[in-house]
């Protein structure tokens, strides 16, 4: 890709090392790992679509969702042979796509004030398989590169090991509104 505007690349290197494991457990461990992901994004439910933060690497992130059978979008999703929704396993993506983010610009020193993650940009979604209710997904984004305040990740959502979905995004860091 070349120079774009000025734009200084960083390639994300696998060898930076960890700069948070796993987080940390204490009391009820499902309270914990919701809240640690609830203290890291803006989502919130209905519209959040991560349990927990698994880890924090230089390089990218891994959290993962149980997708509960009395989810209110499987009532319409194909009733009687409810699947999830694709646009929901690609939100989760996105998600743990601003999980990483965050935690990556608070290890170098905070979130810029003010600014937010954004979604700007999904390319070659692939979906292969499908995600029933009951189903757990580890979903696993990497950092491609950043050119300025774009961040340009992969993302691939994974049942039982197995690949369902894969995906080319982009996050962009946005001011708050006021």
């Amino acid at each position: 890709m070349g120079r774009r505007l000025g734009a200084r690349r960083q390639k994300a290197n696998a060898t930076d090392g960890v700069f948070v494991s796993l987080v940390g457990l204490s009391g009820d461990k499902n309270v914990t790992m919701l809240q640690a992901v609830l203290d890291t994004i803006p989502h919130r439910p209905p519209f959040l679509f991560l349990d927990r933060i698994d880890e924090v690497r230089a390089d990218g992130a891994t959290c993962s969702r149980t997708f509960r059978s009395d989810e209110p979008f499987y009532s319409g999703h194909y009733p009687g042979n409810p699947i999830t929704p694709g646009v929901l396993l690609c939100e989760s993506v996105f998600q743990t796509g601003a999980i990483f983010l965050t935690k990556k610009l608070q290890s170098e020193g905070g979130v810029p004030s003010g600014k937010t993650p954004v979604l700007c940009r999904i390319e070659e979604a692939k979906f292969k398989g499908m995600v029933m209710p009951g189903d757990t997904v580890s979903i696993d984004v990497k950092l491609v590169e950043t050119l300025q305040q774009f961040h340009f990740m992969t993302g691939t959502v994974r049942r039982d090991g197995k690949a369902v979905l894969t995906i080319r995004f982009a996050l962009a860091l946005v001011d708050q509104p006021t």
